[in-house]
């Protein structure tokens, strides 16, 4: 985050000087300026904003990107920006019914690519917007304690030896492996399956939840193993511990019953409404092809969120008051 210094008070008055002689001398380059720092104050100067409808997915992360870039098109661009709370695969209906313009961070859904995308043989109501810069990581994890206690259980090969130190009331009689939201990205019980794993995937329900449980276990020393992801502000007070799969190889995702490897590291992407996205010379559109953040940044945004309780729009225009040098990338 860029660190902001404030002037000693004889360069403010200077500044001031300065300004007063140059009123004095000539009021036509005072306005000159002014109107080259509005012009300067987006590249957009000129062109129209659409309405831009931003699908926000259920997770905290994801909602940072949203309203970090969402604000920066109201604020600076003067958009109507219509934020809407929908899961992954309902977003994605959204594109050709005109609800959904933007999904400004998705982790890889072949299945709706293949529907909504013409390159992939689907209606061509979505395309591809390219990436958001956010670096997306899927594993298994289990709390920092247990991996300390118990090295060995960082390898899968190693799990069912103790599955029964995972049983709770709603597992079965197995282990219990703590899946989050069933509409995210997630092949578990299909992993769980074929690796002949003594586990039964129990989904939190969501973030939250699955925040909680990784926090509670680490510090009661609580047996938890279960499906987490990066960027993720949790690590910084929490650093989970990845447990070791088969490796992900090209093709091993295709079939989702047959899937037996890890999760790969993925390059988040942003996807648009083919018609929106279509609208040459609309200064919002622009803004969305061009933004991209890195995992920092966003899980800044994120903890001012969760931890620090503020409002999406409060912690997003904190967020673009302490970058102008990345908001300005943005807008150039």
């Amino acid at each position: 985050m860029k660190v902001t210094t404030t002037r000693p008070l004889g360069a403010l008055a200077a500044v001031a000087a300065v300004a007063l002689v140059a009123t004095a001398c000539g009021g036509g380059d005072i306005k000159k300026a002014e109107a080259s720092n509005s012009a300067a104050s987006s590249s957009a100067a000129g062109k129209k904003c659409a309405t831009i409808n931003m699908a926000v997915n259920p997770w905290v992360s994801y909602e940072a990107s949203a309203y970090v870039v969402g604000e920066v098109a109201k604020t600076k661009l003067g958009c109507q920006v219509n934020y809407k709370e929908l899961k992954e695969d309902v977003s994605w209906q959204g594109f050709g019914t005109g609800e959904v313009d933007v999904v400004i961070e998705d982790w890889g859904h072949p299945d709706l690519e293949k529907k909504f995308m013409k390159d992939k043989g689907g209606d061509g109501s979505a395309i591809a917007g390219g990436p958001n810069g956010n670096k997306g990581i899927i594993h298994w994890y289990v709390p920092p304690w247990l991996a300390t206690e118990h090295p060995d259980i960082l390898d899968y090969q190693n799990l069912n030896k103790y599955a029964d130190q995972f049983k709770t009331s709603e597992s079965g009689g197995k282990g219990q492996f703590l899946g989050s939201d069933p509409s995210y990205v997630q092949f578990d019980e299909a992993i769980i399956s074929n690796l002949k794993l003594n586990f039964k995937v129990v989904f939190s329900g969501g973030e939250a939840a699955s925040l909680e449980a990784f926090k509670k276990a680490e510090a009661n020393k609580e047996w938890l193993i279960g499906y987490f992801w990066e960027p993720q502000y949790l690590f910084a007070d929490v650093p989970l511990k990845a447990v070791k799969l088969p490796p992900f190889t090209a093709g091993c995702q295709d079939d989702p019953a047959k899937v037996a490897c890890d999760y790969p590291d993925t390059i988040l992407q942003k996807v648009f409404s083919s018609k929106w996205a279509g609208q040459a010379d609309d200064a919002g559109v622009a803004l969305m092809k061009k933004f991209q953040w890195d995992n920092e940044d966003q899980n800044v945004v994120a903890k001012y969120i969760a931890v620090d309780k503020m409002k999406p729009e409060d912690a997003a225009k904190k967020w673009i008051d302490a970058n102008p040098d990345k908001v300005n990338a943005w807008l150039s």
